[in-house]
């Protein structure tokens, strides 16, 4: 199974258009010190030629740019095969709609996204008056085979598993699954990539089902808990806004340090997060000898 992260920052990118905080200043007068980069999501394949996209951001039609394969012979292509989403909040979805010109899409939510995609946004059935949306039901706890888009098995099954967090601000309903995880697994190989890009709560539950995958993309929003305050543009705290903050002693990078077998990549970083700069502690600390943790850009 072959895994490509097409975008690795929060809501709004890095820089952020209307943000000039010191890691989006350092973005853009001093280039060396930070990657730019587009708003979370990532993308699997088998074939290393039809990919199933990991949320749709705003930016995909640049992300789509990254995806390895052929040259297409013909006038028109589609390399997603299908999108399969986390949540419902504008920056994992807005894509979807961009996606319209591909005529057909099949898009793997639970039931409670796929009602918030529906009947809050709308994104669902503005794309549907364009494209032939096939909507497949992603039951929390029960593998699901993602298919091409001719009904062949793709060999590789989708969990979704439900995470602490709340639901968009928009949606009129707090019903259960409206932000999951997922737990792709390779049926031909058995590999198995968890795609986490928010979550609230990193409890031992969580932990002991990370334990036994070999690859974890986990939200790495925000470096402190008071992160937003501190630099004076914000009133919440992370755990507030349901992303549990990377460092401290009970932050996401001392628990998940503790696993030893998944390779361990941070996604869904905002732009206020210092771990964005090169040479910062905070990034020494996560790229030091000891650390398997990755930063990417």
């Amino acid at each position: 199974m072959h895994v490509v992260l097409l975008g690795t920052a929060a809501g709004g990118g890095f820089p952020q258009w209307n943000c000039w905080c010191p890691t989006c200043r350092a973005a853009r007068l001093t280039p060396l010190r930070a990657s730019r980069r587009s708003q979370s999501s990532a993308a699997v394949s088998v074939d290393g030629e039809r990919w199933f996209l990991l949320n749709a951001s705003p930016d995909v039609r640049d992300q789509l740019d990254c995806l390895p394969g052929p040259i297409p012979m013909g006038v028109r292509h589609a390399a997603v095969e299908g999108i399969v989403v986390t949540d419902a909040e504008l920056d994992h979805t807005l894509g979807i709609v961009l996606l319209r010109e591909a005529r057909h899409l099949q898009l793997y939510a639970t039931p409670a996204v796929r009602t918030i995609l529906e009947q809050d946004s709308r994104i669902l059935p503005v794309t549907q008056a364009f494209a032939r949306v096939e909507v497949a039901e992603l039951v929390l706890e029960r593998p699901l085979p993602l298919r091409y888009r001719d009904g062949q098995p793709s060999g590789v099954t989708v969990r979704a598993f439900q995470v602490p967090a709340g639901p968009p601000r928009f949606a009129r309903q707090d019903a259960a699954g409206h932000t999951v995880g997922l737990l792709l697994e390779d049926q031909n190989t058995g590999g198995k990539c968890a795609f986490i890009p928010g979550c609230g709560e990193l409890d031992q539950e969580l932990l002991d089902r990370l334990a036994d995958t070999d690859l974890v993309l986990f939200d790495g929003t925000f470096w402190t808990d008071d992160e937003l305050i501190s630099l004076g543009i914000g009133d919440r705290r992370a755990r507030e806004m349901d992303h549990q903050p990377v460092s401290g002693q009970d932050g996401t990078l001392s628990r998940l340090t503790r696993l030893s077998r998944p390779r361990k990549v941070y996604t869904h970083i905002n732009n206020t997060n210092p771990m964005l700069l090169r040479a910062r502690p905070s990034a020494l600390q996560l790229n030091g000898p000891a650390s398997r943790w990755e930063q990417t850009a």
